[in-house]
């Protein structure tokens, strides 16, 4: 039996990505919300530090959904 590896089909990566962005933005706006309302400090700060991450982490995902939009527009060359 022999395995070859699946086609690399990227043509919804830019809708995937783009879901990923939405997702991770509103999980950002739901910890914002609720650090208002945490009185643990340490609770606190992880979620602030959690926060960073997802803005480091959207900033990446623009920049990749940005070069996946131009691969799509010039046929993935």
């Amino acid at each position: 039996m022999k395995n070859d590896p699946k086609p690399d089909d990227r043509r919804d990566n830019v809708d995937r990505i783009q879901n990923n962005i939405d997702n991770t933005i509103a999980n950002y706006r739901e910890t914002k919300d609720l650090i208002k309302n945490v009185e643990n400090s340490k609770d606190r700060q992880d979620l602030i530090a959690k926060n960073q991450r997802r803005e480091q982490a959207v900033k990446g995902m623009r920049e990749e959904i940005r070069d996946e939009a131009i691969d799509k527009k010039n046929g993935y060359k």
